[in-house]
C-alpha cells in the first residue's frame, strides 16, 4: 500500500453472542493480520454503542469478525448497510439465512444438495419423547460453533434433557455417521473457488471444546478422500455458497459415511463467519493454498461492500 494513504478498517469483534469469547480470538487475529499487511485499523467490541463507536471512528471499511446471533444472521449487516459502511462476508439476506439452519436446508434442497432430515419443535416435546428414532441431534436453530448440541444416541431410552438456557423451539435432526469434513470458499462473486478440504479428528464428539480448546481435535490437510468424493465436496461448497448468496468467503461442513460412497457424503451446513483463530479451518485451508492469514484478511476488505 505504499504510495497512497492506507484504507482504515474497523474491525468488529466480541458482541453479545454465546461466541463471544471465539469472536474476540478471531477479531484481534484478524486485526494484527491487517496491520501486518499495511491497513490503519481500529479495534470495536460491538456493545450497545457501536453506532456511536462507528461515528467516532470513521472508518473506510468493517471487517466483520463477530461471530453468532446480532453478528453473523443479518443484524449487524442491516445495521452497516443503513449507515453506507462497506463491510466484508456477506450480506443480510445470506447471512440470515445460513443462520437459520431451517431454511437454509430448504435452499440446499431446492438446488438438490443433500441434507439430513429434520423438524423444529418445541423444547418440552424434544424433552418428552422422541421426535425421531435415534441416533438423532437436538441443537438451537440459529447458533454456530456447536453450541447446545446434544447427540442422543441409538438405543436411547429417554429423549434429552436439555438445559434452560436453550431456546423455546430446536431442531430435531437425523444423525450423520461418517467422518468430519469442511471446506472454505473463497473469491468475489463469479470467482469463487474452493479451497482444501479438511478432515477433523477428535474424540467423543465434535462441540464446543473440541472445536476451540488446544488439543481438542487435529486436522489432516488435505484430507484422504477419493477423487470423486474430493469433487464432490467442492462442488457441494460451492454450489451452497452460491445458493445462499454469500460473498467473499463461506465455509461448508459436510459429513461422509465411507460404507455409502458417494451416497454417504451430506451438507450440514454452511457458516457465513468462518471462524479466524488459531485453530480455525478457514485460515488453515488458505495457507495451504499459498494465501497467508494476512492475504487472507486483506482480500475480505478489497471485496468489501453493502447492499448485496
Amino acid at each position: 500500500m505504499s504510495g497512497r494513504t492506507p484504507k482504515h478498517v474497523a474491525v468488529l469483534m466480541g458482541g453479545r453472542s454465546a461466541e463471544r469469547e471465539v469472536s474476540l480470538s478471531s477479531g484481534r487475529g484478524c486485526a494484527a493480520a491487517l496491520r501486518a499487511a499495511g491497513y490503519r485499523v481500529s479495534e470495536i467490541d460491538a456493545g450497545d454503542d457501536l453506532v456511536e463507536r462507528l461515528h467516532a471512528v470513521a472508518p473506510d471499511v468493517v471487517f466483520n469478525g463477530l461471530h453468532g446471533r446480532w453478528g453473523e444472521d443479518g443484524c449487524v449487516q442491516g445495521l452497516l448497510d443503513w449507515l453506507r459502511l462497506p463491510y466484508t462476508h456477506s450480506g443480510v439476506l445470506a447471512s440470515a439465512t445460513a443462520m437459520d439452519k431451517t431454511r437454509a436446508k430448504a435452499v440446499f434442497r431446492a438446488v438438490g444438495l443433500p441434507v439430513v432430515e429434520s423438524r423444529i419443535v418445541p423444547k418440552a416435546a424434544a424433552m418428552a419423547a422422541h421426535v425421531l428414532p435415534p441416533p438423532y441431534v437436538v441443537k438451537p436453530n440459529a447458533e454456530g460453533s456447536s453450541v447446545g448440541i446434544y447427540i442422543v444416541r441409538e438405543g436411547a431410552n429417554t429423549p434429552p434433557r436439555l438445559a434452560d438456557t436453550m431456546p423455546a423451539e430446536v431442531m430435531v435432526e437425523s444423525y450423520a455417521p461418517g467422518r468430519e469434513l469442511t471446506c472454505t470458499v473463497l473469491g468475489a462473486p463469479g470467482t469463487e473457488r474452493a479451497l482444501a478440504i479438511t478432515d477433523i479428528h477428535f474424540e467423543g464428539d465434535y462441540d464446543y471444546a473440541a472445536k476451540y480448546e488446544v488439543g481438542g481435535s487435529s486436522h489432516t490437510i488435505p484430507a484422504d478422500l477419493p477423487a470423486e468424493i474430493t469433487a464432490a465436496c467442492h462442488d457441494y461448497a460451492v454450489r451452497a455458497h452460491r445458493a445462499l448468496g454469500c460473498r467473499s468467503i463461506s465455509r461448508s461442513d459436510l459429513r461422509w459415511d465411507e460404507r455409502r460412497g458417494l451416497d454417504g457424503l451430506i451438507l450440514l451446513e454452511t457458516n457465513t463467519q468462518p471462524g479466524m483463530t488459531p485453530t480455525s479451518h478457514a485460515p488453515e485451508q488458505a495457507a495451504h493454498c499459498g494465501i497467508s492469514f494476512a492475504a487472507l484478511c486483506a482480500e475480505l476488505v478489497e471485496d468489501a461492500s453493502c447492499d448485496r
